[in-house]
């Protein structure tokens, strides 16, 4: 669970001073690096991200910030590159990797065997699990089971979008672009409860939902996010999952992770595990 004491601002902060430097950018992926063992890789990627997904990716002060910028930013200034920030809803970012508008692109994407048919991923870099939260007055809906025949909000284009066509009986997926429009549904009523990725549902309620939602039901469907590389790209996939074991094993990304969840996470050594 998220810690509502620590002061989420000054990791804004410190996140839009990481990413100034990273969005230094002139263009797109077209430049080739000078030479090297590294010539197979570009001065600069467009790189897509979701910014509704707070605390992983939001606007605060006319700047991009959050863990994922966090840990994009860190990763290009390790492997070499430049970025090219382009933002766009979630449900648009594989047809971008598809078509070539995008190289890379970091939004809480889930690793599933359907997306790796058609994109590329690094290595998880978080390792997450979805969670429900219903109004704080709701004491039906306890448990997956209670939303047999209900309606739930989530996000277009999410693994939990299909869970709950897949997996829940009679459910109803009220889908949105945007997820604050899908606690707003929940808030007003339009929906009975959110279910999404864990990290998300937890901030919400911690921070904006406060006196209006709670989390309720266990963790489930544990599920890693990637980084999301456009097909063909085997050098810069190769590149970043370095520069990934990198940032894990000298303490960074720990660092990171605590200014925007106030700890370090408790499947650390799990991720470097897999990292390695």
């Amino acid at each position: 669970m998220i810690n509502s004491n620590w002061n989420w601002r000054i990791a804004a902060t410190s996140g839009a001073a990481i990413l100034a430097l990273g969005l230094a950018a002139c263009g797109g992926g077209s430049d080739s690096a000078d030479g090297g063992d590294d010539s197979a890789l570009q001065d600069s990627y467009v790189v897509a991200s979701d910014t509704s997904f707070v605390p992983f990716a939001f606007e605060e002060d006319g700047e991009y910030v959050g863990f994922d910028m966090d840990i994009i930013n860190t990763l290009a200034d390790r492997v070499g590159f430049e970025i090219d920030l382009e933002t766009t809803n979630f449900d648009g970012i594989i047809p971008g990797l598809q078509t070539g508008s995008f190289d890379i692109a970091i939004a809480g994407i889930g690793i599933t065997d359907e997306r790796a048919e058609v994109i590329d991923y690094t290595s998880p870099y978080y390792m997450s699990g979805l969670r429900m939260a219903v109004p704080i007055d709701n004491d039906e809906i306890e448990n997956v089971e209670d939303l047999e025949g209900r309606t739930i909000a989530t996000r277009l284009g999410s693994t939990s979008a299909a869970f709950i066509e897949e997996n829940i009986e009679g459910a109803t997926a009220n889908t949105y672009e945007q997820l604050d429009q899908a606690y707003l549904s929940v808030e007003g009523g339009g929906s009975d409860a959110i279910l999404y990725d864990a990290p998300n549902v937890e901030y919400y309620v911690e921070t904006a939902g406060a006196d209006s939602l709670k989390v309720t039901g266990d963790l489930f469907e544990a599920e890693n996010y990637g980084i999301a590389v456009s097909k063909g790209n085997e050098d810069l996939v190769e590149a970043l999952d370095d520069a990934l074991a990198e940032i894990i094993d000298d303490g960074t990304y720990a660092e990171i992770h605590s200014e925007w969840f106030g700890s370090e996470p408790e499947w650390l050594d799990d991720l470097a595990a897999s990292a390695d």
